[in-house]
């Protein structure tokens, strides 16, 4: 029996280095492969659950196989709560694993160390998150790219949230809302940032498996709570947060149960400005002073009339032609280029979001342990959002507005800092949101060890998820009339937005208001996914060999309705009618506001809603339609485990196959018809993968990783559709039906050094080489040239086309997504620091982490660029944890990044950038350890500095967008019976 053990042992061991030249053997398939692209499915795995009894039942938490480093009994999070307990796993976890990944673990059950489990993520090293508008972390992103290229999975399945995500996102990809999901479920979060043969394809970036909680993580009988009150400094107001977990197991350690239930209410209130982009001049021939009248730059869409109007303000005299010598006269000092290239914004406006963000949730989960060779499991998790708020935003009319520019003064950059303009118009615009998320996934599964001994293991598991997103966004939209003596101020000489001071008070509901436009626009998205895995693993737990199959059936829609012409009829005649005055009220917020309810049922708004006709985009900006990607995958791995003179190394590989069936629909206007166009595409890819961990010394442990890896391209992007995306018909954006998948070459080197308990020290330099990435490739389209009837637009749009000058000649600017030329070579280090300070004071420490990326682009063509990303960000972390106290002080800060391609609102030039940004946040707690149920009172901090949220258009002084989410109190109490 010895001698077979070892000769399987042996064998193992040379069939696992056999299945690492894979890595060159699979190249050379691949190219034949790479004449049919490769898609997605399946899902890695976390740590593994002790036994009641302590031991293992050499399986993950999901059910699938394990690597060595997955079936270490530290992911049993079975202790009483401790933060410094929670930090311990962490170090214990990233040590024993053979790839390179980090884990965030609860400090007990309902208990995660964060509120926010994307917060808790934003403390890895190499994780950088995506705020909501209200500074809640809503997605994440590892190592230099964005959102899309991270997979997320839940229990070791694909997760798919149906959700726009913040405010001003469309969430058209493969993102996934973390916010939906509530932390107190939780009990681990494992970030692998190298692949293995039985990982889930299509994360280029990382997978993130998130473990919910089960009965044997801490075997017995217990009942945890938890009550907040939450406090934030726009909102004004205290909301509840709560949760209470139920967990049993039998005394025979064969059965347990766990049912947990959290609800929360919160303010969803921000205070900001935006402009939704800047625009320039649009000079006619005159204007410019030459025949030709080729000054102004493309993609200008302030008109500037050619005579004054009457009453345009400032006693300019009516029926004054304004050429380019009158343009010079009233605007000393600039030339006719400064004044062709003037950026001013698009709509310059105050905005203010006031409303409610309210969350609840619930999950059960069961597991069945009849005997020592088998393990059954199922999780079931629901949760739900519901948004429900008033935007309001009072906007200066620049882009096909006809203000005229006097003593305008601009940079060197032709930035407007000074104005005077005459003849300027303001429109209100009156959203009232309403949002509803809906999310399930049930997961059984279960572990079969087969023949006498245990070096046998079949891991099974099956899923099926569902989740709904309905959004109700009508827009009310009244304008100052033209000709009306109005004027603005306009001053950008310093802060962090301009200055713009009209000549009227814009709260006076008496201002002579028109109707501008009213808009009824919903959007319903849908994601359904299911599938299988199945894992076998001949061998023990450091020795093996593993294969296994998947299936996964992945589809996600998106539908836009738009019954907006109807309700423009309806509001018209009641307007005609009554009159606007009865609609109209003061506001809040300095400017006026609409009587929603009231206009509403004068209009038969409820029966329009509901009876809205589908269209190609919706609000939001999303494409209209839907993917399907059916992938089956398998994949050969091998483990070792060997003793080098006193040192271990640790080998992990093999390789991956995945296939994907892919159909992608979309509607399409032929003619004057909407009618869904079908393309269908097929590819799959060999993914070989490589990682070695050896221990140079007791406290050593260096790494090395070597992989290929794909990310499958934006679905929206190749919806076969043409959309705008403005009232103006001035951008619009078209699917690229032949985007062919990201794929990645992927090199890791680095190492740990341990320093004893929770403390180590860590760098790890990465570099990917990406080809297929995709850029936006754009060009300006007279649109009698896009194949679209003018009289498919809507009246708005087709009053901007006139005015630039018709259908054959007022220009769009056509974007689309196109596979790079070149590939995009991004590199970057990761150095991390955990560090009890006991000898300075007891239950002391620090947490630090710090990354940086760099990124170019390789070979002609369009330059591949990934964007959204900081190149640099940190995380430092202060706690101290003593005599049943806690207290933590986090400071994470992420350097500006880019966050948009160039050719934004038509100017070539210019692209969004955001502004760094550093947020501090508190968590405390102290424990009553002598009362019933220990009860812990918490008290959390969010945005202490009250950090905000600031993005320009190419320029520190072009403002795009500012918002103030101020900060927010959470005091509340914990415990466990």
């Amino acid at each position: 029996m010895v001698q077979a053990r070892i000769a399987r042992t042996v064998l193992s061991h040379a069939l696992s280095l056999a299945l690492l030249g894979a890595v060159g053997i699979a190249q050379a398939q691949e190219a034949t492969a790479s004449q049919t692209p490769s898609q997605d499915p399946t899902k890695p795995q976390a740590k593994k659950p002790a036994q009641a009894d302590g031991k293992t039942t050499n399986s993950t938490t999901n059910g699938t196989a394990a690597t060595p480093e997955q079936s270490k009994t530290l992911g049993a999070v079975n202790v009483s709560g401790s933060y410094r307990n929670s930090i311990q796993f962490q170090t214990d976890a990233k040590r024993d694993a053979t790839n390179v990944t980090d884990s965030v673990f609860a400090e007990d059950i309902g208990k995660f160390p964060d509120t926010n489990i994307a917060e808790s993520l934003n403390r890895v090293p190499g994780v950088q998150l995506t705020r909501d508008v209200d500074g809640e972390g809503v997605n994440i992103q590892i190592r230099g790219l964005g959102t899309d290229f991270t997979k997320i999975m839940l229990n070791g399945d694909q997760l798919a949230v149906a959700s726009a995500g913040g405010l001003n996102s469309q969430n058209q990809n493969r993102e996934v809302d973390l916010d939906l999901l509530p932390s107190e479920f939780f009990t681990q979060l494992t970030v692998n940032k190298t692949p293995t043969p039985s990982m889930t394809e299509g994360g280029v970036a990382g997978v993130v498996d998130m473990r919910t909680t089960r009965p044997f993580d801490n075997p017995g009988t217990h009942l945890t709570y938890s009550l907040q009150g939450q406090y934030n400094s726009i909102g004004k107001d205290t909301k509840p947060r709560g949760s209470l977990i139920g967990s049993w197991t039998n005394k025979e350690g064969t059965f347990g149960a766990t049912v947990g239930y959290t609800a929360s209410k919160n303010d969803y209130d921000v205070q900001g400005f935006e402009t939704i982009g800047w625009t320039t001049p649009q000079l006619t021939a005159a204007q410019c002073g030459t025949a030709a009248g080729h000054c102004s730059p493309a993609g200008g869409s302030w008109v500037i009339p050619g005579t004054i109007p009457a009453n345009a303000g400032f006693g300019l005299p009516a029926g004054q032609v304004i050429d380019n010598a009158w343009l010079l006269a009233h605007n000393p000092g600039l030339n006719t280029s400064q004044i062709a290239n003037a950026l001013i914004p698009r709509l310059g406006r105050d905005a203010y979001t006031d409303g409610t963000n309210d969350h609840q949730s619930a999950m059960a989960s069961l597991e069945w342990r009849p005997s020592e060779a088998a393990h059954f499991y199922l999780d079931t998790l629901f949760s739900q959002k519901e948004k429900h708020f008033d935007r309001l935003d009072m906007n200066l009319i620049g882009r096909s507005g006809q203000m005229i520019p006097t003593n305008m003064q601009v940079d060197q950059n032709d930035v407007v800092t000074q104005a005077n303009f005459a003849n300027a118009q303001y429109f209100l615009e009156d959203r009232p949101y309403d949002q509803h998320t809906k999310f399930y996934n049930i997961n059984p599964g279960g572990t079969l060890l087969l023949g006498s001994g245990d070096d046998l293991k079949l891991d099974f598991q099956a899923y099926t998820q569902r989740s709904w997103y309905r959004q109700y966004a009508p827009s009310i939209d009244v304008q100052t009339p033209l000709n009306q003596n109005i004027t603005v101020n306009y001053n950008n000489t310093g802060g962090n937005v301009p200055t713009i001071t009209p000549s009227v008070d814009l709260n006076n509901p008496n201002l002579g208001w028109q109707y501008y436009r009213v808009n009824i626009q919903n959007e319903t998205r849908t994601t359904d996914n299911k599938g299988t895995r199945w894992d076998l693993q001949w061998g023990d737990d450091s020795n093996n060999l593993r294969t296994g199959i998947a299936y996964d059936d992945i589809s996600r829609e998106i539908k836009a309705y738009d019954n907006s012409p109807a309700w423009a009829t309806a509001v018209n005649a009641a307007v005609a009618a009554n009159g606007w005055a009865q609609y109209i009220k003061p506001g809040k917020d300095g400017f006026i506001a609409i009587d929603n309810a009231a206009l509403m049922a004068a209009t038969n708004y409820d029966y329009l809603n509901a009876t809205a006709p589908l269209t190609t985009a919706a609000a939001s900006g999303a494409n209209a339609g839907n993917i399907e990607e059916r992938t089956w995958a398998w994949y050969l791995e091998g483990n070792g485990k060997w003793d080098l003179g006193g040192h271990e190394l640790r080998l992990n590989g093999g390789v991956r196959h995945a296939e994907t069936d892919q159909s992608i629909a979309g509607p399409s206007t032929i003619g004057t018809q909407l009618q869904y166009i079908t393309l269908k595409n097929t590819y799959g890819y060999y993914l070989p993968s490589f990682n070695a961990a050896f221990n140079a010394t007791d406290d050593v442990v260096l790494r090395l990783a070597a992989s290929r890896s794909l990310t499958r391209p934006d679905p929206s992007a190749m919806v076969p559709n043409t959309n705008f995306s403005d009232p103006a018909a001035e951008i619009a954006t078209q699917g690229n039906p032949k985007l062919q998948p990201y794929l990645s070459t992927n090199l890791d080197f680095g190492g740990e050094w341990y320093t004893g308990n929770e403390g180590y020290l860590a760098l790890d330099l990465f570099g990917k080489r990406i080809k297929g990435f995709t850029v936006s490739g754009t060009n300006l389209v007279p649109f009698d040239q896009m194949g679209i009837p003018f009289d498919s637009l809507t009246a708005t749009q087709q009053q901007a086309i006139n005015l630039r000058g018709g259908p054959a000649q007022a220009e769009v600017q056509v974007s689309q997504q196109v596979n790079a030329d070149g590939t995009l070579f991004l590199k970057g280090a990761e150095a991390n620091w955990v560090q009890p300070l006991d000898f300075v004071l007891k239950g002391l420490g620090v947490q630090a982490n710090y990354t940086v990326t760099s990124q170019k682009s390789i070979g002609g063509g369009v330059p591949a660029q990934a964007i959204g990303v900081s190149p640099h960000t940190y995380n430092a972390t202060a706690y101290w944890e003593n005599y049943g106290a806690m207290v933590r002080l986090s400071y994470t800060w992420n350097s500006a990044q880019i966050s948009s391609t160039a050719n934004q609102n038509g100017l070539p030039f210019a692209q969004i950038k955001t502004d760094a940004r550093g947020q501090l946040d508190l968590s405390a707690s102290y424990e009553f350890a002598q009362w019933m149920s220990k009860p812990t009172v918490t008290l959390n901090v969010v945005n202490l500095t009250k950090a905000n949220f600031r993005q320009t258009i190419t320029y520190n002084n072009a403002a795009y967008s500012y918002y103030t989410p101020g900060y927010t109190i959470m005091l509340g109490v914990r415990g466990t019976f």
